[in-house]
């Protein structure tokens, strides 16, 4: 099995439950270059805020800093991003779905920067 089924295999209970709870959803997707987040509602049909590295606004930030959108500070500020959008949009608390990733490095920075913003989960 290769690393990325392994990876899809760990995100199915995950998702499962999820589904059965009934709750929006906060998914995580990571490149090397780049980190995505989703809220997606929970029927699971439609994306109800996204934020990701690849937006206009987080690239200057980013080219600002000198940094790209692979690290933990452009993880950090997707988190931030995706918490103060989803507040927006009315959406308090969510389910974590971290796609089968290891909660660490960026994974854990959007998670710790988007509960910093408010988003319960």
């Amino acid at each position: 099995m290769d690393k990325k089924l392994s990876r899809l295999r760990r995100a199915v209970a995950t998702r499962r439950k999820i589904a059965q709870l009934r709750v929006h959803r906060l998914a995580v997707h990571r490149t090397n270059l780049h980190i995505y987040a989703n809220i997606i509602s929970p029927e699971g049909d439609k994306v109800l805020v996204a934020a990701s590295t690849l937006e206009p606004e987080v690239r200057k930030e980013l080219a600002a800093s000198k940094t790209t959108g692979g690290n933990v500070a452009a993880a950090t500020l997707v988190g931030k991003r995706v918490a103060e959008k989803a507040k927006a949009a009315g959406i308090e608390s969510v389910a974590f779905d971290r796609s089968g990733f290891r909660y660490h490095g960026r994974v854990k920075a959007l998670a710790e920067a988007a509960r910093e913003a408010g988003l319960k989960f």
